[in-house]
């Protein structure tokens, strides 16, 4: 590795993370010369700008989605002191990930982003299941955002319309935004970078609106010390340790789905810099506009018991603190944002299927594989159908929205960790990008896999006591089925599967004659 300039070396967080300036030229060129260096031809549009890059990782996180959605879950697992220092202490650590995925990420800008690069420094069986992981992960998260913003249309109908919410109500309504999702998301990358765009003016404008009304219209407010310091427990659990911890889900499952800022390297500008910088940029954002909501909505409770079991805590929230009218119009505002959340989530996940086909990894990879005016269609309509799925059970059970959250969270945070951990493994083999953590590469790696162990244990124990059938947490079992069909599935297509271990088969000189 050559020595750092001075001049291209930039503090971030905290002077640990480096941006290293890069040698190649930048452009479309450029870009498509590094894809082919991968092994891959350029066939999906690239036209994805570097704030639109971060803006979906941004948009994925998406605090209006998460930690709305999950807020009810925050209000019996710890309630406000765990929601607030929480948030603090995830976000920390999920810097630590996002960072050690970034510097990955520089090196290897593929669509397949995560199994892509454990499959380049560790081998196809590595690259095989994180494949698998990730896609888990991400039709999670399009089934949990959009399940969730379901949820709040439903609350916005019951108190425009009187209609009555049921789990069949909801359900129809999720199918209707998936549908939604499937067509914006077939238009093509233009359109859904200018809504990515759109989307983190749109939440950063949000958050400030419904804090700024929670803030200045109620005449009561909870305390300070409520806010910070007050523990409640309606887990069944004895031990306080125990239910904080696992209170973090709130947090962990809204700090998820920056890696889609990797699966839509193809389709952005400068890549080996624009994708990594989106993941950063994404959880800083995140980080700081998530604390100042979950502080605004937490100071204007006035029922905490009537908002804890509401079927939409921040609805009842609204409506107690400003009235049905202000409450309808913040309604709308959290929709919106949680429309946007699905959208370039439906975008992420549909280039994992397309990348993974396009390495004849999934069932059926001849037709998901297929580009149609440089957009995968085909991969968005597996995306959302198998979403669906993953939800049809709602219709039964009145835990399964938790499931979903925690099947989201089960595949796609270990997923985030297999490329760090092989990065340390085989440093020697890995030759970072233009955008990389020099010297502190190895140790941020070691505390981001420390973290993801950490939690995706946690996250497989019991929510609620007594574990009945509709409490059981079914995160554990869809994490041992996923492995099991992968390595089902693995016996079958060892010999089809094979990501590209060097160039595509027209000659990099066709290429390298046109970049300056």
């Amino acid at each position: 590795m050559h020595r750092l300039p001075q001049s291209s070396v930039r503090s971030v967080l905290g002077g640990l993370l480096v941006s290293r300036s890069s040698h190649r030229s930048t452009g479309s060129r450029s870009d498509d010369l590094v894809l082919r260096e991968l092994g891959y031809k350029q066939q999906l549009a690239r036209r994805m700008t570097a704030f639109g890059n971060a803006g979906a990782s941004f948009t994925v996180i998406s605090i209006l989605s998460g930690c709305m959605t999950m807020f009810g879950f925050g209000m019996a697992t710890g309630g406000p002191a765990v929601m607030m220092w929480g948030w603090v202490a995830v976000g920390a650590m999920v810097l630590f990930v996002g960072a050690g995925l970034a510097e990955v990420t520089s090196a290897y800008p593929t669509s397949g982003a995560l199994y892509f690069m454990a499959h380049k420094l560790g081998g196809r069986r590595w690259g095989w299941y994180t494949g698998w992981l990730n896609l888990l992960g991400l039709v999670g998260a399009i089934a949990g955002i959009d399940y969730g913003c379901a949820q709040f249309i439903s609350a916005f109908l019951n108190l425009q319309f009187d209609v009555a919410v049921s789990p069949g109500t909801t359900f129809v309504i999720f199918f209707a935004v998936l549908l939604l999702h499937a067509v914006l998301n077939v238009q093509g990358v233009r359109l859904v970078s200018v809504l990515n765009v759109v989307s983190v003016w749109w939440h950063l404008a949000g958050v400030a609106l419904i804090v700024a009304a929670l803030t200045l219209v109620p005449s009561h407010h909870q305390s300070a010390s409520f806010v910070f310091t007050r523990f409640v427990n309606d887990t069944g659990f004895g031990s306080t340790w125990y239910v904080a911890l696992i209170g973090l889900l709130l947090a962990q499952y809204t700090f998820s789905g920056y890696d889609a800022s990797a699966h839509l390297s193809e389709e952005t500008t400068n890549a080996q810099i624009a994708a990594p910088k989106g993941i950063m940029r994404a959880i800083v954002w995140s980080w700081g506009a998530g604390f100042v909501l979950l502080a605004g909505l937490t100071f204007a409770i006035q029922d905490y018991t009537a908002a804890q079991h509401a079927d939409v805590p921040p609805a009842q929230i609204f409506h107690d603190a400003l009235g049905p009218e202000a409450a309808k119009a913040l309604l709308l505002i959290v929709i919106a944002a949680q429309l946007f959340c699905g959208t370039a989530g439906t975008a992420a996940a549909s280039r994992m299927v397309f990348a993974f086909s396009r390495d004849r990894a999934l069932p059926g990879w001849q037709l998901w594989q297929r580009v149609s005016e440089g957009t995968p269609k085909a991969a968005v309509w597996l995306s959302v159908g198998a979403a669906a799925v993953l939800v049809l059970p709602s219709l039964y059970s009145a835990t399964a929205y938790g499931a979903v959250t925690a099947i989201n969270v089960i595949g796609i945070t270990p997923a985030y960790a297999l490329p760090i951990f092989l990065r340390i493994r085989y440093r020697r083999r890995f030759t970072p990008g233009p955008w990389g953590l020099g010297l502190w590469g190895v140790p941020v790696g070691t505390v981001a896999v420390a973290w993801v162990v950490f939690v995706t244990v946690l996250f497989c124990l019991p929510q609620h006591y007594p574990v009945t059938v509709s409490t059981f947490n079914y995160a554990p079992v869809a994490l041992i089925a996923v492995l099991a069909a992968a390595t089902v599935w693995w016996w079958r297509a060892k010999h089809s599967y094979a990501a590209p271990a060097g160039p595509a088969d027209r000659d990099l000189a066709d290429l390298e004659g046109e970049v300056i």
